[in-house]
């Protein structure tokens, strides 16, 4: 637990100082986005590819897109009825539907990372999958029939296919499945990239942070639905399908995701 603390204390501190940045105004909200396109186009994709290469892949892993797609599903219909219960506006109830059934992945990443290194990872994008698929289809559908407006279709399905981190996760399968190791200099420089991920991530993460609370009771109703109720059902899965050890962890980590 000691190590595990040592691991995870400096990511934190990561954010803070992203934080504090922030506040003196030496980073803008645009400095985080820049961050993260980063790490989504660069940093990511390369990590992925690694950690991918340098694990065993089991059965086991196939578990995992199919739990987060059940666990999405489950709160997309629970978060449908809330709504309706508590009257909800259109665009607000639009909100909570798409807040619950988006796991961001993105906040719990650098912690999977620093405390759990390549399988951590590897398991973490496994569990991903349906994650990203059904943001770019489900989700894009209710943003756009409960919002004003919406992006172009074609437009979402571009963005999902030419995903980096969809192709780094095939293609680090690929090279994992046919034992292809990646030669020294691409490796050293996905490593290279790699290493910038938890810190754009925290640092981002520290420059987007806002305590100001619009609408608390939908909020709060969002929060528990998510990440409680994402919880109990990821502890459901975990106990019939007798998860144990590190996808355990992913498991529960990844289904209460804020």
């Amino acid at each position: 637990m000691e190590s595990l603390a040592y691991k995870i204390l400096p990511v934190i501190l990561i954010f803070v100082l992203g934080y504090i940045l922030k506040m003196f105004g030496v980073l803008k909200q645009d400095h985080g986005d820049v961050f993260m396109k980063v790490v989504f186009y660069l940093s990511l994709p390369a990590l992925i590819i690694l950690s991918l290469t340098r694990v065993e892949l089991s059965v086991e892993y196939a578990w995992l897109p199919l739990i987060s797609f059940t666990i999405i599903m489950i709160q997309f219909m629970v978060s449908f009825f809330v709504g309706k219960v508590m009257k909800l506006d259109r665009r607000t109830h639009g909100v909570l539907l798409a807040g619950t059934m988006i796991m961001n992945i993105g906040f719990v990443l650098p912690f999977i990372i620093a405390a759990y290194g390549d399988e951590g990872l590897a398991l973490l994008a496994m569990f991903d999958v349906s994650n990203a698929i059904l943001a770019f289809t489900l989700v894009y559908y209710l943003a756009c029939r409960y919002g004003e407006h919406g992006n172009s279709s074609k437009l979402l399905v571009k963005k999902f296919l030419f995903s980096p981190p969809i192709w780094a996760l095939t293609a680090g399968i690929i090279l994992n499945l046919t034992n292809t190791e990646i030669p020294a200099v691409p490796a050293n420089l996905f490593q290279i990239l790699g290493d910038l991920t938890i810190p754009l991530i925290m640092i981002a993460l520290g420059i987007f942070f806002n305590l100001k609370l619009i609408k608390p009771v939908p909020v709060f109703a969002g929060i528990a639905i998510r990440m409680l109720l994402g919880f109990g059902i990821g502890l459901a899965f975990c106990y019939v399908l007798g998860l144990e050890g590190l996808i355990r962890t992913i498991v529960l980590i990844g289904a209460s995701a804020p």
